[in-house]
């Protein structure tokens, strides 16, 4: 697989884009995540949202889903075609009732599947989202009582959404699941309320730390550089082949 962040910043970064990514696999191209800033972060790399076969969502914060109602009126009336929509089950109607119904409901378009192919995946359950793609969903902890889902891609990379820091489940993937990759979202000032910290990350082992790439960092990120230990940066719009 191929991954290239078309951005790395937080949810209030403007100079690194929303973090959200593209997969490349098996000559297919999936959106994980649809931020506000997608359509924009899209159209200044050059890609074509027709060529998009599929976008998978981890919770529904407008940073990860504020794009879809874009990106579903582009694709019904330009493409004239439904893209696949993966998430977990359960964030299928808080998606459409919560956060995209009052600016896509209308006569005839009625629901969530009017503008997409709409497949629920299950908490821990992996599935083949794109050809040689496989993904299982792990709930992850943010927000209380707002579900948010992480996501081990082929049994060995591991993509977190928005997490708090939790060295446990880190230890888990690494030492009993193989996990030799993590792209891990990363606040660089603490504390670290509803997203992992960098203070708080340095204190991994140094042998899961080479295996973290940061991202989901705010605009002043550049004042950070050579200040994350053995762990590295995601650059915004590089490809990265796992």
């Amino acid at each position: 697989m191929n991954i290239r962040m078309i951005g790395t910043g937080s949810a209030f970064a403007k100079t690194f884009y929303q973090n959200n990514a593209l997969i490349e696999s098996g000559g297919r191209t999936l959106l994980l995540d649809c931020g506000s800033t997608a359509p924009l972060a899209l159209h200044r790399l050059g890609v074509d949202i027709g060529d998009i076969a599929a976008i998978l969502i981890s919770h529904i914060h407008a940073d990860h889903v504020g794009g879809l109602e874009e990106i579903g009126f582009r694709m019904k009336f330009i493409y004239g075609r439904k893209p696949v929509l993966y998430a977990v089950d359960t964030l299928f109607e808080p998606l459409w009732e919560h956060t995209l119904k009052g600016g896509m409901q209308q006569e005839g378009l009625e629901s969530l599947d009017a503008f997409f192919d709409c497949r629920p995946l299950r908490a821990g359950q992996p599935a083949e989202l794109i050809p040689g793609l496989v993904a299982e969903p792990i709930l992850t902890r943010h927000i209380p009582n707002k579900p948010s889902y992480s996501f081990l891609f082929n049994g060995s990379f591991f993509y977190s959404a928005d997490m708090v820091f939790d060295p446990e489940l880190l230890k888990h993937l690494t030492c009993e699941r193989g996990v030799r990759t993590i792209f891990h979202d990363c606040q660089l000032h603490p504390p670290g309320a509803v997203h992992a910290c960098l203070p708080e990350l340095l204190t991994l082992p140094e042998e899961i730390q080479e295996r973290i790439w940061l991202m989901h960092y705010g605009d002043d990120q550049p004042n950070f550089v050579g200040r994350t230990g053995k762990m590295r940066f995601v650059v915004q719009h590089r490809v990265y082949s796992f």
